[in-house]
């Protein structure tokens, strides 16, 4: 699957040092009025919890386009949240070793 224009599609983004989401619109990637999420907690102590997805459509996770995109948009929101430089850095796969929630 060639890359995704987040952009494009994007519903609603909110994009904090302390994580946040944003919605996207699967209409134009084949799946008419539906949508999916990405989204980042805030585990304290400076840290962010992994990105984590979710999607409207029934037993997506079984579908392995719909799959690819929650892991490019997960990347992409990666990208969004966190920083390039400082001591709290760490790399798209680091960050998805970290639990999702403190709680």
């Amino acid at each position: 699957m060639e890359q995704i224009d987040f952009e494009a599609i994007t519903l609603r983004k909110e994009v904090q040092s302390r994580g946040g989401g944003m919605e996207i619109d699967l209409t134009t990637l084949g799946f008419n009025g539906m949508g999916m999420v990405a989204y980042q907690n805030y585990l304290g102590g400076g840290m962010l919890g992994k990105v984590a997805s979710d999607c409207n459509v029934p037993d997506w996770r079984n579908n392995d386009k719909l799959a690819e995109i929650s892991d490019q948009l997960k990347e992409y929101f990666f990208g969004l949240t966190n920083p390039e430089e400082g001591f709290e850095h760490q790399d798209y796969e680091q960050n998805q070793n970290m639990p999702v929630s403190a709680y």
